[in-house]
């Protein structure tokens, strides 16, 4: 049977790349039949990353089998990933989230969890000697893995290790990392064809939080005001969003990439008091600016209060 290669719904650029990744090195190393697939429809910055590559947009996986052979990639969370994938039989997990719990596997699996900011960076140092026969088209989701988790070395999630794998990538493959990185963010950041209900779930991930259930949201931009001149649109478009998928509230977290911040949109009292108790933020309005918060895994999720 083919393995099924896969990261989390939403898929983000390391979601889109590391099973493509790992789909060629269990294919083409491993002499194991792999494909890498997708569970929802990738951003823009992730379709831009397949195109500058040359690479085959993986399908989007409809059902998934009872049994069917698995590899999960950049996740571990169950509620990011299929409702019966504990039907499936998980082979092995690469990941660089916090331990969540709730996977059963049919058997002992291989497990690589690292505290590094990014799946491929697992990935290169698993490959090892093998990197030499890795093409150039695959090194480059790679290293545009690399540069997307980090946002150009810039979230504090960034180690030494996300740094000197990216730059000995760029190296091998002639790139100019600001040059391209710069290219990425500007396709990440075009949000005009998207409504406001996708924008709102297009980088967002579930987290339960004193008895409230939040759907917790990240756009990362160059451009901030693309996303912000529309916030009246997005905030009468949450309540919505947020029956739909069963949360409480959806916080939207717009990231400024070059300034270093992140303004939430502040809809009502409840997510006042979350931006207030969360991150000592003063709020007047129906926006709060957050210096320095870059990262949900390190600075938002594990900071939220109600």
């Amino acid at each position: 049977m083919t393995t099924l290669v896969f990261g989390h719904k939403s898929p983000d650029t390391d979601s889109t790349g590391s099973p493509i990744i790992w789909a060629w090195y269990l294919n083409q190393i491993k002499g194991e039949k792999a494909e890498a697939v997708l569970l929802g429809d990738p951003n823009t910055e992730a379709k831009f990353v397949v195109e500058r590559w040359g690479l085959t947009m993986p399908r989007v996986l409809g059902r998934l089998d009872e049994d069917a052979p698995v590899v999960i990639v950049d996740t571990n969370n169950p509620a990011e990933l299929p409702d019966n994938i504990n039907d499936a039989d998980i082979r092995q997990i690469i990941d660089h989230h916090k331990l969540v719990g709730g996977l059963e596997t049919k058997g002992p699996i291989d497990i690589r969890i690292e505290p590094l900011a990014c799946t491929a960076t697992i990935m290169w140092k698993m490959i090892g000697k093998d990197m030499a026969q890795m093409p150039e088209n695959v090194k480059g989701a790679m290293l545009s893995c690399i540069l997307s988790d980090t946002l150009e070395f810039r979230s504090p999630t960034t180690t030494q290790e996300d740094k000197a794998i990216a730059h000995d990538l760029a190296k091998d493959l002639g790139v100019d990392i600001a040059e391209y990185a710069a290219e990425m963010f500007a396709a990440k950041s075009d949000v005009s064809a998207f409504s406001e209900a996708e924008l709102l779930r297009m980088d967002s991930k579930e987290y339960a939080v004193g008895g409230k259930q939040f759907r917790v949201s990240v756009l990362e931009t160059t451009s901030p005001a693309q996303v912000l001149d529309r916030k009246d649109a997005l905030m009468a478009a949450m309540p919505g969003v947020a029956k739909e998928d069963g949360a409480d509230e959806v916080l939207l977290f717009v990231v400024d990439i070059l300034n270093e911040e992140a303004t939430l949109l502040v809809p009502n009292d409840t997510v006042k008091t979350v931006a207030e108790k969360s991150f000592d933020a003063a709020v007047d309005g129906d926006t709060v600016v957050l210096p320095g918060i870059m990262s949900r895994k390190k600075q938002i999720i594990p900071n939220l209060a109600v």
